[in-house]
């Protein structure tokens, strides 16, 4: 808890100070492409689907998604494609066209007059107004992001601490390229992200699923399968309790399609209380702390 504390108060404001940058300018282009929200047509998700993220933030009050698709009376699958960057592939024109009307009527007629005085006062805005503009709706996306964003720093850098303390004993990155087979990796090798076919349940339908650090140590047998590691970390503990259930599942299909001489452990940083470890250690799951790195060792490599 305190080597997560002492990281938050140092990193976090960092992180998420850098993605309101970020957002900030994201958001001054999808102003320029509105005409700074005079103009907000079915057009421009066409265009550039991804500014339905922004919008929904520049409205009074903000919109959260679900909301959106009951005001607008839209499917839910739509806004979610949108706001991923692309227009759906299984709808059709003029059923497209009829749904990206309704959400440019929402927005256009909930759009917060105090963020965008000009539009009530039909006027050009100064660079000034828009910046202003651009940085509150910034802020509200990232503060709906918050938790992500955070999670997001904390996962990259757990990565690269074990990165460091792998190379440092001689172990070498390889890409998670398409190919890559956790099973087939070289002795001293770790990979990041890997993709792994597992059996989803009894009905042996096979899907992929990621793991966060796979390692080949460099003393192993032919028949041996590398260690598999999930970086987690957690700022309170009602979302580990909530989600503990996610790494038995990992670990179950793990076992079902590769046998019990799978190794799977956990790399936890944060609030991870006696009832989640609790939990973890009767379905098999070891752990090691990440303020206690060098126990990795432990585990042979």
């Amino acid at each position: 808890m305190d080597f997560y504390n002492e990281w938050f108060m140092r990193f976090a404001p960092e992180a998420y100070r850098t993605q309101r940058v970020e957002a900030t300018e994201q958001v001054e282009s999808a102003l320029e492409q509105t005409s700074n929200l005079m103009e907000v047509s079915s057009s421009i998700f066409r265009s550039s689907p991804e500014v339905l993220a922004m919008l929904r933030m520049a409205t009074a009050p903000p919109i959260a998604r679900d909301r959106l698709v009951g005001l607008a009376g839209v499917p839910r699958g739509l806004v979610k494609t949108l706001e991923e960057g692309r227009l759906p592939t299984r709808m059709g024109a003029e059923e497209l066209d009829a749904n990206l009307g309704k959400l440019s009527e929402v927005i256009s007629k909930l759009v917060d007059d105090g963020i965008f005085p000009w539009i009530a006062e039909r006027r050009e805005p100064s660079e000034a107004d828009v910046r202003r503009a651009a940085t509150v709706v910034a802020d509200r996306l990232c503060g709906a992001q918050a938790d992500p964003i955070v999670r997001n720093a904390q996962e990259n850098r757990q990565l690269a601490a074990i990165e460091r303390w792998l190379e440092a004993r001689g172990y070498s990155r390889i890409g998670a390229g398409q190919g890559l087979r956790f099973d087939e990796m070289e002795l001293g090798t770790f990979s990041f992200r890997l993709n792994v076919f597992v059996e989803r349940d009894a009905s042996t339908i096979r899907i992929n699923i990621p793991i966060d650090v796979v390692v080949m140590p460099h003393v192993s047998k032919p028949e041996d399968l590398p260690l598999l590691i999930e970086a987690k970390s957690a700022g309170d503990y009602a979302n580990t309790n909530k989600r503990r259930k996610e790494e038995a599942t990992k670990f179950a299909q793990l076992k079902r399609s590769y046998g019990d001489t799978v190794r799977f452990v956990l790399f936890l940083c944060g609030y991870f209380d006696a009832g989640y470890l609790g939990y973890e250690a009767a379905e098999g799951i070891d752990w090691v702390w990440e303020h206690r790195m060098d126990d990795l060792a432990e585990l042979g490599i």
